[in-house]
Formats: C-alpha cells, structure tokens, sequence
C-alpha cells in the first residue's frame, strides 16, 4: 500500500471520529444552539420594547404639537377680530415653530413605527421558528430514547442469545457423554455374562437345547394320553 492511500484511510478515520463525535454530542449542541436562540429572541424583545416605548413618548409630543397649534391658530383668528394684526403675526410666528416641530415629530414617529411593525414581524416569526425547533428538537429526543432502548434490547437479545446457544451445546456434549458412558455400562454387563456362561445358556435355551419343558406341559401330556 502506498503512503498516499495510508494518509488517505488516516484522514478517513479521523474524520469518522469526528462524525461520530459530532453525531453523539448533537442533541446537546442544538440545546445549547437553541438557548442561544431563545436569549437571543428575548434580546430582541428588549430592543422592541425600548423601540415602542420611544414611539409612545414620541407620539405624545405629536399629540401635544397638534393640541398647541391649534390652540394657537384659535389665538391667531382672536387677534385678528380683534384687529391686532401686530399680535396676530406673532402668534403665527409661534405657529410657524409648531408646525416644524411637528413635522420633524412626525417623520421621527413614522421611522418608529415602521421599525416596530418590522421587529414585530420578524420576532414572530423567530419564536414561531424556535417553537417549530424546539418540538422537532423533542421529538428527536424521544427518537434517540427510543433507539437507544431499542439497541440495549438489541444488544441484550444478542447477548442471551449467544448464551443460549452456548447452553445448547453444552447440554449436547451431556447427553453425548451420558450415552457413551450408558453404553459402556451395558457392554459392561454383556461381557460380564458372556463371562460367565451365562450368554451361551440364552442361546441353547433360544435354540431349543437343552433344558427340560415346564412341568405343566407334562402334565397336559399325560391327561392327552388318557383320553
């Protein structure tokens, strides 16, 4: 093998551990990527609330603008009935100033609002995001629960079954060794018999040699006879 195709199945291992590492320790990366999100969110909530609270003091001095110029418009057509023009003009002054403030209030008011429409929106849709991540999250939790148990079970199973096959052959080596050993008991006793005529009575008794008929067969003889 050459040191290139070495180096090569060196770097394949190293990169499978690596996965393998990555695999196992990925629940708990994405709880912490989650947290991360969520603090995140929350975050945000924070600059959304300093955002709407600016637009409410905002909008007050809108509301507090348009209630003096039209105090002052009001001011403004009194001196004129009055034929103070002098008067007049220097409440439109005022009015002028009024109106500019409002219209800067305003173009501030507007920039609020659309930025807290825009965080609005997309901090819904971020927490709709985190809840979507955070059931899928528990579902791969009950998953990998139930493949781990499924794998011990597995694993178990395996393992009792390699015992019961091994308690198998043990029985069978026992019971081979048990007839071995009866059948060395009755070859015992046959040579034992053979021993001691006892083999070559059986056979002259099998074979009609020999040995006398029952008393009873004699005496159904006799009484034949006699009739």
């Amino acid at each position: 093998m050459s040191w290139s195709k070495v180096f090569t199945a060196i770097k394949g291992a190293v990169s499978e551990t690596g996965e393998s590492i990555a695999d196992n320790q990925a629940i708990r990366i994405m709880d912490q990527e989650l947290r991360e999100a969520a603090n995140e969110i929350n975050a945000a909530k924070t600059q959304l609330t300093n955002v709407m609270a600016k637009r409410k003091g905002i909008s007050r001095k809108v509301d507090e603008l348009g209630k003096k110029i039209t105090e002052h418009e009001r001011y403004a057509g009194d001196a004129l009935q009055k034929n103070d023009e002098g008067l007049a003009h220097d409440i439109c002054e005022r009015l002028g100033g009024f109106e500019e403030q409002l219209g800067a209030q305003n173009s501030i008011l507007q920039s609020f609002t659309a930025s807290e429409k825009t965080l609005k929106a997309n901090l819904k849709k971020a927490e709709g995001r985190l809840k979507q991540l955070t059931q899928q999250q528990d579902v791969l939790k009950a998953t990998e629960a139930v493949q781990k148990a499924q794998g011990a079970v597995a694993n178990r199973f395996s393992g009792s079954s390699s015992k019961m096959g091994n308690a198998m052959g043990s029985l069978e080596r026992i019971k081979k060794r048990q007839q071995e050993r009866a059948d060395r008991f009755v070859s015992a006793e046959e040579l034992a018999s053979e021993e001691s005529g006892g083999d070559l009575d059986r056979r002259m008794k099998e074979a009609g040699i020999g040995g006398s008929s029952s008393k009873t067969d004699d005496i159904m003889a006799r009484l034949k006879s006699q009739i």
